[in-house]
């Protein structure tokens, strides 16, 4: 029986995928990323997303990527499986290996080349992949500025509710708060519905939010959890300030191009995570270089240095 209640809270990680130089995947550098976010209080990960290039691997290395974070954080943090791709057989076949290997949750994006027409086409698929791994949790990956579907979410967690039985919330990366608000106030005990915008987590606590998945909190998690407290404890002009330093943040890393970027300052800051698989494209050494100074004059090495024991 899926369980029902509490499951995330808190700050998710959407992972990278480690790659080697030759773009072959690197299943040795996972322990240490796993390490890294424990230390981090990261609350659980989210892999093989947008943030991990899932939908530009092969089906055998999203099999071995998911083996190796679920055997790297068993007992230590939960796993989040994304296993949509644009073949709904596949992403069945991706959710039953991710059960198998005693991943925690899964979740899936839609299709984006044959696009889901309506709520209920777009539950229809859903629930096939779902019904891969009927004993998890399931959390449908809203990313509508990517996939451009942007169907009703209330209206999908309605008919979902009906049709796929282990559904459990919804992955809600879109700037529309007002959703997303109205998403967790239909949920109530019975849906999670986690925030997916870094840079706007402040809106998504003031909404409602009790976890959220992204990929900064991989190497600024610290400005995140001081964000979260300040918030917690009514002090919004500190949270203002911890929410301006992320938006600093991202604003500095977008012009190199977001995926490439990210896995660089992972890899300055903690993991060697190698470089990116085409479509997208990797930074070059002097762009790397370019980036790192950049960092350095926003102050954001010292933002996650200073604030780290207080996170």
């Amino acid at each position: 029986m899926v369980r029902q209640g509490a499951f995330l809270r808190g700050l998710i990680a959407a992972t990278f995928t480690p790659l080697h130089d030759d773009g072959t995947i690197n299943t040795a550098a996972i322990p240490e990323m796993v390490d890294h976010l424990v230390k981090q209080n990261i609350a659980g990960m989210y892999v093989l997303g947008s943030t991990g290039e899932g939908v530009s691997l092969t089906h055998e290395e999203r099999c071995t990527i998911a083996e190796a974070f679920v055997e790297a954080a068993v007992g230590q943090l939960p796993v989040i499986i994304q296993c949509g791709c644009e073949s709904l057989s596949q992403a069945r076949l991706l959710a039953t290996h991710a059960q198998n290997i005693g991943a925690d949750a899964i979740s899936a994006v839609s299709p984006v080349y044959f696009k889901p027409d309506s709520v209920e086409t777009l539950v229809d698929s859903m629930a096939e992949i779902a019904a891969g791994a009927p004993d998890l949790p399931f959390y449908y990956y809203h990313i509508p500025s990517v996939t451009g579907v942007n169907l009703n979410m209330v209206e999908f967690l309605k008919l979902g509710s009906d049709r796929i039985p282990n559904l459990r919330g919804i992955k809600f990366t879109s700037l529309n708060v007002f959703e997303y608000q109205s998403c967790l106030e239909f949920a109530g005990d019975r849906f999670e519905i986690l925030w997916g915008l870094d840079e706007m987590l402040l809106s998504g606590l003031a909404a409602g939010a009790r976890a959220a998945v992204g990929s900064t909190y991989n190497f600024a998690a610290p400005i995140y959890h001081q964000l979260i407290q300040a918030f917690s404890q009514g002090n919004l002009n500190l949270a203002r300030e911890q929410q301006s330093k992320s938006q600093e943040l991202v604003r500095t890393f977008l012009p190199y191009g977001p995926r490439a970027a990210q896995k660089a300052i992972m890899s300055m800051v903690a993991v060697e995570c190698g470089p990116t698989r085409l479509p997208v494209k990797m930074l070059s050494e002097s762009q790397i270089q370019d980036l790192r100074n950049d960092l350095t004059k926003i102050g954001f090495f010292d933002w996650i240095a200073s604030t780290r024991s207080e996170g």
